[in-house]
């Protein structure tokens, strides 16, 4: 069946519908990582958009129950130059499409992801829509310069978790599984904020000694204090940072009071909570191969981002140090 993706700016692409036959719209990116469509798919950054995947061939080992960052896929739509539909992997139980079908998301292959990724790197990330019922081209730019802008809406509250909860998975091994950190000797107390928290990095903090209990993006700063954490996590999540004028003044009433580490949305929060502000990046950061130097080590890291906005390096304070720089715009990664 055809499908068009169209963008706000009258770009358009003809290709063939995956997954769920319907309509989408959302920002459209794209991520250059050649593994890894699993966890993109299911990561909660990625709510509201559109994610176009750079690596010419997406689905070649399936999809499994574990390789899961969250309950359920969050982005709006996906795109791919080729599906596999014939996925060989030991631990796969089903295909892309089936995948995308069983969870509604609309899907496009077939057109030329090479052309869009170069059309977005020079015209900057933009509003698009994804349709295999409407292939009017002219009828869906219309339709796509008529949808919301990611740009001060509030997503966050889209994806938080509805009330608390302590996760008990550690990190996975071949033929173990997750390891069960239930019983485990637990040093560390600590609160992580769900702004759209991947399950991975709980897995992680498990796995370091940490009792960790996760609560909603909107609980107030005074009923973390009584819970009396050794520290406080700012997880990832999706969006613009700046709308989220609750999860600022909660960060800024824990200052000082407790130790205080975000990544991604969260340390743009904690940028802002500081006094700095945060603008959007032209096409974002998205990859496994985002190359960042740690100024302190003078060493370089290749690191795993998915973020399209930055704080803006002139609005921090002098009390506030620059730690990180990713090295392909020099934009700030770390406070």
């Amino acid at each position: 069946m055809k499908a068009v993706l169209a963008l706000a700016d009258g770009k358009y692409f003809i290709g063939k519908a995956l997954g769920a036959i319907g309509e989408v719209t959302g920002e459209v990116v794209f991520n250059t990582s050649m593994t890894g469509y699993q966890e993109i798919l299911t990561d909660p950054s990625y709510h509201g958009e559109i994610v176009t995947m750079t690596y010419p061939q997406i689905g070649n080992y399936g999809i499994n129950p574990e390789d899961v960052e969250s309950n359920r896929p969050f982005l709006s739509g996906f795109v791919v130059k080729e599906a596999c539909h014939f996925p060989s992997n030991f631990r796969s139980e089903m295909s892309l499409d089936a995948y995308l079908k069983d969870n509604n998301i609309v899907s496009i292959e077939g057109i030329d992801t090479r052309a869009l990724v170069r059309h977005i790197r020079t015209v900057g990330a933009q509003t698009g829509i994804i349709s295999s019922t409407d292939i009017d081209p002219d009828s869906l730019i219309e339709k796509a310069r008529k949808a919301p802008s990611i740009v001060g809406r509030d997503l966050v509250k889209e994806v938080t978790c509805s009330e608390p909860y302590q996760p008990t998975e550690g990190l996975w091994t071949l033929g173990e599984g997750y390891a069960d950190c239930k019983q485990a000797q637990s040093p560390y107390k600590v609160i992580a904020y769900d702004f759209g928290i991947k399950r991975n990095i709980l897995r992680n903090l498990a796995t370091l000694g940490c009792d960790v209990t996760v609560v909603p993006a909107t609980i107030p700063a005074a009923d973390i204090l009584k819970m009396n954490p050794d520290g406080v996590f700012l997880s990832n999540g999706p969006g613009d940072p700046e709308p989220l004028h609750y999860a600022q003044k909660n960060i800024q009433e824990l200052l000082g009071k407790v130790p205080v580490f975000g990544i991604c949305l969260g340390h743009q929060l904690l940028s802002i909570a500081a006094g700095g502000c945060t603008y959007k990046l032209k096409f974002g950061h998205r990859g496994g191969n985002q190359p960042v130097l740690d100024y302190k080590r003078q060493q370089v890291e290749i690191t795993s981002q998915n973020h399209g906005f930055a704080v803006d390096e002139n609005s921090l304070g002098d009390d506030i140090k620059v730690t990180h720089i990713n090295l392909n715009d020099n934009t700030i990664e770390g406070i």
